[in-house]
């Protein structure tokens, strides 16, 4: 690692913003991440790296440690709050992030998050929580939430079938999340993605997580890192002052219902990796979709998105899969199931991408589903999705017939009562 410590970094601070840059540093494989951690502490001296490290968990600790360039500034352990591991790292990261702001104004700092915990999570709480009555984003401006990813084990991590209850690298005795969905969170909510290291497949292997990578996240700037030397300066440039971030950004799956990019179609192979994006307005048949389940999936790497059901016309289902499950869960209501007095708790961004692509029978309700895998064959998986849509005969009977249908995922969505004559209840 080669690095010019007295030379200033260029941080891009807007001109009369004197808060604290913080850039938020996740990945799966800790030495990758660290590596980078590193680099950007030999390139910056005034830089400061707080991390948590979670091996004392079963002790029922957390180590929190805070340094520099020099050396350790604080070295703590932390009870574990409730047993569980977000708790703690939620009631600990802010405070520690609005002190150290406090203390040292003119440092910019760098969060590094244990493997298993997800950046949209701590973005959530970042941007909701307030410290001493103050909201953090008034101390600290969030440049960047960066991902690390391990170029050699990259594909095995998305592959993997195991839960991190199996590893014993659960975040909490309830938490029932698969190895694979965690590295694709950490991926797809990333604003910038460092890939690290080789692949033990060569350049070819290289090249392709790289294109991997674009597949799932297109809306993230990558950065390669995979010489034996690494020039701390010129990473730090890339990484650091970037304002990447945008606070309004809304969780991943919930950007195809504001009208932003849940991926592209990008249906001939590169590297033998395709993406398909699936779009229709017509409703799903419930049996019919429910006996492709597997089939649909049976060569994707992600997919993500949302659909209707005709039997279940009011709720947007959420669609996410990975490691070799699929997760189905709710997003709330479609507008044109939302009574008007609930509206104004509904983004303007949302209103404005249903208006644009409102239709008359169908009002704000469609499918949208990306699809990124290997060897993906891009017309049999948009036959098989098409095949699962309702007819025109089908369309005809209407929605009390729909409501009838044979539906295996009849009561696993359910949705809050709303009262028409009361605002305030907005769904996700």
């Amino acid at each position: 690692m080669s690095s010019s410590p007295l030379a200033p970094t260029d941080t891009g601070t807007p001109p009369g913003d004197t808060r604290p840059s913080l850039t938020v540093l996740s990945g799966f494989w800790p030495a990758a991440t660290y590596a980078v951690a590193r680099a950007l502490l030999a390139a910056d001296p005034t830089l400061i790296l707080i991390r948590h490290d979670l091996a004392d968990l079963g002790n029922g600790t957390v180590h929190r440690i805070v340094r520099d360039s020099g050396g350790r500034l604080e070295d703590e352990r932390i009870t574990l709050a409730h047993g569980c591991a977000s708790c703690t790292l939620r009631e600990d990261v802010l405070p520690t992030l609005a002190r150290l702001a406090r203390a040292h104004p003119r440092r910019d700092l760098v969060l590094m998050l244990p493997e298993v915990v997800e950046p949209e999570a701590v973005a959530a709480v970042c941007a909701h929580c307030r410290v001493d009555e103050v909201p953090l984003t008034d101390l600290v401006r969030i440049d960047s939430y960066l991902t690390v990813v391990d170029a050699e084990h990259l594909l095995d991590g998305l592959a993997s079938t195991e839960g991190l209850k199996a590893l014993g690298i659960q975040a909490a005795d309830n938490d029932d999340r698969a190895l694979a969905d965690v590295i694709a969170r950490q991926i797809e909510y990333a604003d910038t993605l460092v890939l690290w290291g080789r692949s033990r497949d060569g350049a070819y292997g290289l090249d392709g997580s790289a294109v991997l990578l674009e597949r799932m996240a297109p809306w993230a700037t990558q950065v390669r890192v995979d010489g034996d030397v690494v020039d701390a300066d010129a990473l730090t440039r890339r990484l650091r002052g970037t304002h990447r971030h945008r606070p309004e950004t809304p969780a991943v799956l919930a950007r195809g219902l504001e009208g932003r990019s849940l991926g592209r179609h990008e249906p001939q192979s590169d590297c033998g990796v395709v993406s398909v994006v699936f779009r229709a307005r017509r409703p799903f048949h419930p049996r019919r979709l429910h006996d492709v389940l597997e089939d649909v999936n049976s060569d994707v790497v992600r997919s993500r998105g949302h659909l209707w059901l005709a039997s279940q016309p009011e709720t947007v289902v959420a669609w996410e899969f990975a490691g070799g499950g699929l997760r189905l869960g709710s997003l709330g209501r479609w507008l044109v199931a939302l009574p008007d007095a609930h509206w104004d708790g509904i983004s303007d961004h949302r209103r404005l991408a249903a208006a644009l692509d409102w239709d008359p029978y169908y009002g704000d309700r469609h499918q949208l589903l990306v699809f990124v895998g290997m060897d993906l064959d891009p017309d049999a998986l948009h036959r098989t999705l098409a095949d699962c849509l309702l007819t025109d005969a089908e369309l005809a009977d209407g929605e009390d017939t729909w409501r009838h249908y044979d539906d295996p995922l009849a009561g696993c969505f359910p949705l809050a009562h709303l009262d028409p004559n009361r605002a305030g209840d907005s769904p996700a």
